[in-house]
């Protein structure tokens, strides 16, 4: 049996937001068994921005029941089921998220529809919800509510169980039956104990020795794609070779990520070498242009390109960089190679860019706020920050400490503990090495999440 769900929230982090809608429809791959949806108070303001997408607001909300109030009904239609929902991550980690609070751990299989997406009916355009069920004939009523999309991923699920019901019940518990070419020496019952939470994972061969670390905001569904071992060659051969997996949790996605890093250049692992040196081959520049403007441009770099301001993995997180300065400093998009164009840019015909594109703002005035981006890129601020985040256990915060803009290290605190003396707080974390790579990191991070600070 399988219980298709599907959610909305007050935001994208499931430590920090919460569930406002649930949507659960129990089906056997033929035929819906069980339906079940409700609003939900999340016990909080929900933010302008999350009501404009699913039409959900405070005042719908209000007097909903609260998670704690339906979750007996959860467990009840996802027990011996398997979770299916569309990017399974998502909706999973959320609902892992709020049953944490009350103190249960929810554990289910999981399938994912765009992955069965992606390997049953290949060569789609896009594998968002909304644009495979019009490629495949599927009409999405109430788009982005949660009803409305879980009706629309059950069909789809339908529509896939009917092309291959065999690979479908394959996936369902993989590290039992659906992988061959394992090492002998793989315990696949210590496989089944691995955690679904957020933490950095180590991929032993047969002599212990390391041979990859990983981040995952689900450990278990990780490690399951590196014993698939089909995106490659390297990943086959990877595969074969692992031994054992061990992990350390660390309730942060911010800590996994720094912590993947530092192991990462302590350990030196085999397979994470090729990784590491495709990295940073492109980054954000800046040159003066005939008429005297600083311009922005993202592209692929050398190293020891003078011009270069900021280092990116790849040309897509560049640009998503310049998007975001560009926002924020009110620079122009014909100036930071975003728009390409003879005469003015579009946000200058949307009074989002004060002109210098037609010459209408002066360099001198532009280029200030360019100066302002480059000092934001280069993280030049002097102050003592703590980034507070969820810890590994419910009452538990992890927090990041930048000393004089520069990383610290991290720790963890009891959630009620305050965090007003830096000094005390400096002498309770683990004291790592900064360097481009954890810049690059936070910078990032503080860019993709809403997160909360303390200034000292």
């Amino acid at each position: 049996m399988y219980s298709i769900i599907d959610i909305e929230t007050t935001g994208g982090n499931a430590p920090y937001h919460r569930i406002t809608e649930i949507a659960v429809i129990v089906h056997d791959g033929f035929k819906v068994i069980d339906e079940f949806s409700t609003l939900i108070n999340p016990e909080r303001s929900i933010p302008w921005n999350i009501t404009r997408l699913t039409g959900i607001s405070d005042d719908m909300v209000k007097d909903a029941p609260r998670f704690c109030d339906i979750a007996k009904r959860i467990i009840e239609m996802t027990e011996g089921n398997t979770f299916v929902a569309h990017n399974v991550a998502f909706d999973y980690n959320f609902i892992r998220s709020e049953f944490g609070q009350l103190g249960y751990n929810f554990k289910r299989n999981q399938l994912c529809t765009v992955r069965l997406s992606r390997a049953l009916i290949p060569g789609k355009t896009s594998y968002s919800l909304g644009n495979l069920c019009t490629s495949v004939g599927i009409k999405v009523n109430d788009r982005h509510r949660a009803t409305g999309d879980a009706v629309a991923t059950a069909r789809l699920f339908e529509m896939l169980y009917g092309i291959n019901k065999d690979y479908i019940e394959s996936r369902v518990s993989p590290s039992r039956f659906a992988f061959s070419g394992l090492h002998p020496k793989l315990n696949k019952e210590k496989l089944d104990e691995l955690p679904e939470s957020t933490g950095v994972y180590y991929l032993h061969n047969e002599d212990g020795h390391i041979i990859y670390i990983g981040k995952s905001n689900s450990i278990r569904p990780r490690v399951m794609q590196h014993l698939d071992g089909k995106n490659s060659k390297k990943a086959a051969m990877m595969k074969r070779m692992i031994a054992d997996v061990s992990f350390n949790l660390t309730g942060s996605e911010l800590v996994a990520l720094l912590l993947e890093s530092e192991e990462i250049k302590k350990h030196q692992p085999f397979f994470n070498r090729a990784l590491k040196r495709a990295r940073f081959n492109y980054g954000i520049c800046v040159k003066k242009n005939n008429e005297g403007y600083l311009c922005l441009s993202s592209e692929a770099i050398d190293v020891g390109d003078k011009d270069v301001i900021v280092t990116s993995a790849s040309l897509k997180e560049a640009k998503a960089l310049m998007q975001h300065v560009l926002e924020n400093y009110r620079l122009c998009q014909k100036l930071t190679g975003l728009y390409e164009t003879e005469g003015a840019c579009f946000y200058h015909s949307v009074h989002q860019c004060n002109g210098a594109c037609i010459g209408k703002e002066l360099p001198d005035a532009y280029n200030k706020r360019v100066q302002k981006a480059i000092k934001y890129f280069g993280n030049e601020t002097k102050q003592n920050l703590a980034i507070v985040e969820a810890g590994r256990t419910h009452g538990e915060k992890a927090v990041v400490c930048l000393e004089e803009g520069r990383y610290k290290g991290f720790g963890y605190l009891d959630e009620q503990q305050s965090i007003s003396v830096w000094e005390e707080l400096v002498d309770t974390i683990n004291h790592y090495n900064d360097n481009r790579d954890t810049q690059q990191i936070i910078r990032q991070y503080l860019m993709r999440n809403k997160v909360k600070l303390i200034e000292f």
